[in-house]
């Protein structure tokens, strides 16, 4: 496994969405998603239930497909395994982990000793693709007898797959993010976990955390240096944008932040489901909201804020078109929507089967699924390369390439 030796010329961090990508983290499809059933796929946020050997053959080419464009794959699983080594992170993942409310003091009692007694493979298992009831055997009380048999004492996280929504680099620095959804809470405790104990981040400054506000990295788009845009929806809060924004501006790491309200739906979970970035002055864009979607630039007044950045004052301007108020905070003159020209009933299927969700490679390169034949006719005949991948299992999470990606490394833009 080894992954922790960083490589020559290829230092933690980002600066934007279409730097050329060096090095990404990614989670392959494993035991977590054999545990969907239709009985708690809607509460995982699954719509289906994934066939995953094929699941895993398309992750395989996705990953292959970044590799053939020189950039390193990390695992989480790895990452993971390699971290639970560690005497002082394995307790820390287990008193996590048995943390729930639901499992009571008699359970917690009985898996305490199971989970230390096992391996950094076996308790990197029994963390992501959880613990069934009727695979404990002790630990009697009332939880395992009124428990179905079948029933989870520690849930599946079957989102992994979506690394890009517990961590996302801003410039040398990771932001660990608070997940909304019950369902996916463990996710990002793991993710910190990583990023505070394994050797290959040793000494990495981090941002936010998972015990405060909500904040997804679907949501957090790096529009160039120094500028970011946050939705704020179904999942990431005001209350979790305006923490964001403090921590960049208290770190000097930004000089703008876009608060972009988006609908509180399903299909357009985070801002990244209706709007990604495939060049320097170029997004592509679901266009059902493409006229309606806006803005409002977030800025630190001067002089203001102490030590720790509690004083630190903002001035929140009135709301502007997307498109206007990125340009101007970006200092460019335009910031070119890529016309898909999709009629209403097209677009709408494409932005459900994540065509918007694309994962620029570099300047004008970007991957996505293969599926959405029209939008990316569109990106080609804007002159952009597209990198196409099956995703008819991988998309069943509601999540494309963009979602199944964090970059650990891109190469800087300013």
């Amino acid at each position: 496994m080894a992954t922790y030796p960083v490589p020559e010329g290829r230092p933690h961090g980002a600066d934007s969405e279409v730097g050329i990508l060096r090095t990404v983290m990614l989670h392959r499809p494993g035991p977590e998603l054999k545990r969907l059933t239709p009985r708690n796929n809607d509460r995982l946020l699954f719509d289906g239930i994934p066939w995953v050997a094929r699941a895993q053959e398309e992750h395989d080419a996705f990953a292959a497909a970044l590799r053939e464009r020189d950039v390193e794959v990390l695992y989480l699983m790895d990452l993971l395994i390699e971290t639970l080594a560690d005497p002082e992170a394995r307790d820390r993942a287990i008193e996590t982990a048995l943390g729930s409310l639901h499992l009571g003091e008699t359970m917690r009692r009985w898996l305490r000793p199971m989970l230390h007694e096992s391996s950094p493979e076996e308790l990197a298992t029994h963390l992501t693709a959880g613990v069934r009831n009727d695979e404990v055997r002790g630990g009697f009380g009332l939880v395992t007898s009124l428990l179905p048999r079948h029933g989870f004492l520690i849930d599946p996280l079957p989102n992994l797959l979506f690394t890009r929504d517990s961590s996302v680099w801003v410039r040398d620095r990771v932001t660990i993010t608070s997940l909304a959804m019950p369902a996916r809470s463990r996710e990002t405790q793991l993710t910190e976990l990583i990023y505070t104990s394994h050797p290959r981040f040793a000494g990495t400054p981090r941002l936010h955390g998972w015990r405060n506000e909500h904040v997804e990295g679907g949501d957090v788009l790096l529009l160039a240096p120094g500028v970011l845009a946050i939705g704020v929806g179904e999942r990431t809060t005001p209350a979790g944008a305006e923490q964001l924004a403090r921590s960049v501006f208290q770190a000097g790491l930004a000089r703008t932040v876009l608060a972009v309200p988006i609908t509180q739906e399903r299909a357009t979970m985070h801002l990244d489901t209706v709007c990604t970035m495939v060049d320097v002055d170029k997004v592509v864009m679901y266009p059902n909201v493409a006229d309606t979607l806006t803005a409002y630039a977030v800025t630190r007044l001067p002089e203001s804020g102490s030590a720790d950045g509690s004083e630190l004052e903002l001035h929140v301007a009135d709301a502007e078109h997307f498109l206007v108020a990125a340009a101007k905070a970006m200092e460019i003159d335009t910031l070119h929507q890529i016309d898909t020209g999709l009629d209403p009933v097209t677009a709408e299927r494409e932005q459900w089967d994540d065509g918007n969700n694309t994962l620029a490679l570099a300047p004008r390169v970007a991957v996505a699924y293969e599926r959405n034949d029209e939008t990316n006719a569109r990106l080609e005949e804007a002159g952009i390369e597209v990198v196409r991948i099956a995703g008819s299992e991988l998309g069943s999470g509601r999540g494309g390439p963009r979602c199944m990606s964090c970059p650990v490394s891109r190469e800087p833009m300013g």
